[in-house]
């Protein structure tokens, strides 16, 4: 991680808080209620608990998950009572997270020289131009070279937006007119990625709906071009998702998953939701590391996903 420890030295927590802040008060407060006038956790206070984590977005094979593990520690300790439910709470998220979070490659080279490429999918929406926006910024700050490619050709608002962002980072840009084949974009992008020496190419692509068959194909014609020009590539396939959707998110994972090898995922918006347990949820039951999150407009408030971090600051 020693990029990313660069990247995100000078983040401070708070950021994270604040932006986690409707969250936090959505589940803190309904948790409140669910334990008013109790002493002990009984069924009706697990009971509670559970529809509290699901409004949340945290999924019900994720929140049955956690409650199962409360209902065993409380099971084995006589003396638990709903003052230690938060604490436990918090612990069992984060272990249910370190033990289903694997880990992510933070490396961003390649073995051949080659240009690190990543291929950024998801349906229109969820802030996929703006994240790769935010991660090529991330990226210069750290002293790497980055080439984006507006692989996206299908509508013209995403290939000027991506120029915006471009220009605002201060990277290069490999474009064609609207309409032209995405994976010919992406086959140039690569070429002047590689002559130019760069470390980095970050291709956006088209986000129409991801129950359109089409689509994945494309994404598939899309790597085979790029296998042309350097082997191997795209080295990450990052998917996009927008926190607010909640449920929504969840099936886009499922349904990209199923299509493409998905390697990593950003979930933004977070910090416009109370349904910040969707983190939780599809940390818990894809076998994709979560890499990112969006906590808010400016430039730095990409974050590097951190578990440990991450459950501090929504039971802080």
């Amino acid at each position: 991680m020693a990029i990313f420890n660069n990247l995100f030295s000078k983040e401070k927590e708070e950021n994270l808080e604040k932006g986690l802040e409707k969250t936090k008060e959505n589940v803190f407060k309904k948790i409140s209620r669910a334990v008013a006038g109790k002493s002990k956790v009984d069924d009706e206070v697990l009971d509670n608990l559970e529809e509290v984590l699901i409004s949340a977005d945290v999924g019900v094979d994720t929140t049955l998950r956690i409650i199962e593990r409360i209902e065993k520690r409380v099971a084995t300790d006589k003396y638990f009572g709903v003052s230690e439910l938060n604490n436990i709470l918090k612990e069992e998220i984060a272990t249910l997270l370190s033990e289903n979070q694997t880990e992510s490659n933070y490396e961003y080279s390649t073995s051949s020289g080659d240009p690190y490429v990543i291929m950024v999918v998801g349906v229109n929406g969820v802030g996929k131009t703006t994240t790769i926006g935010k991660l090529a910024y991330k990226f210069k700050l750290a002293g790497k070279q980055v080439v984006l490619g507006a692989a996206d050709t299908f509508r013209a608002a995403a290939v000027d937006q991506l120029v915006i962002w471009s220009e605002r980072v201060g990277v290069p840009i490999v474009k064609q007119g609207m309409g032209s084949d995405p994976a010919s974009v992406a086959f140039d992008t690569l070429k002047s990625a590689k002559a130019q020496n760069a470390d980095i190419a970050i291709i956006d692509t088209a986000g129409r709906l991801h129950n359109k068959i089409n689509l994945m194909n494309e994404l598939t014609k899309i790597k085979k071009v790029m296998q042309k020009i350097i082997p191997g590539a795209p080295h990450e396939i990052l998917l996009v998702l927008d926190g607010s959707t909640g449920q929504n998110a969840f099936e886009q994972a499922k349904q990209f998953s199923i299509a493409t090898e998905v390697s990593s995922l950003a979930i933004t918006k977070l910090d416009g939701t109370a349904k910040g347990g969707v983190v939780i949820g599809i940390s818990d039951q894809f076998k994709i590391p979560v890499k990112y999150i969006g906590i808010g407009e400016k430039m730095e408030d990409l974050q590097l996903f951190d578990k440990e971090k991450f459950v501090h600051s929504l039971f802080k």
